[in-house]
């Protein structure tokens, strides 16, 4: 399979993992521990992964290199045992946090990644696909302006 196929074919499964359900706007956080500690809040009861096993995990992953890439976005991820699929949450903050970008930039724009161990291809591939999307100007933007879940949800997989 070429790879822009491959891309667009998990581009489709994040539109099956996110759902307005799992995007939260207007996040206030005033730190990057802070941000990182209110989506695990957040999507703990969602993910099936307890609450402080989720921040453990993002902290950890964090403290081997930010993953904030650039131009206001992040993308936290885990992979955890006893996740039984992948699970995807956005959150779009109110004011943009340090947050140690390649870029130095705050970030102002999260995609959360949690996949299950040992599911390595299909946990790079969909950061890959993810990357790609929020990389796009006109998706972040639209992303950033949006007012509801289901606005954001249609602009990152539309």
């Amino acid at each position: 399979m070429k790879a822009d196929t491959l891309t667009m074919a998990y581009i489709e499964t994040l539109t099956d993992l996110l759902t307005p359900s799992h995007v939260h706007v207007r996040l206030r956080a005033t730190t990057k521990s802070a941000l990182l500690a209110e989506l695990a809040k957040r999507c703990a009861a969602a993910s099936g992964v307890p609450e402080a096993a989720l921040a453990a995990a993002l902290a950890t992953r964090e403290a081997l290199g930010s993953t904030g890439f650039g131009h206001g976005v992040a993308v936290p991820h885990a992979r955890l045992p006893g996740l039984t699929r992948p699970f995807c949450a956005v959150g779009v903050l109110d004011k943009p946090v340090a947050y140690d970008a390649v870029d130095g930039q705050p970030v102002d724009l999260v995609f959360l990644l949690l996949s299950p161990d040992g599911a390595s291809s299909t946990h790079l591939a969909l950061l890959a696909a993810a990357s790609r999307k929020l990389r796009q100007p006109d998706v972040a933007q639209a992303i950033r302006q949006a007012s509801t879940p289901e606005a954001v949800v249609a602009a990152l997989v539309g």
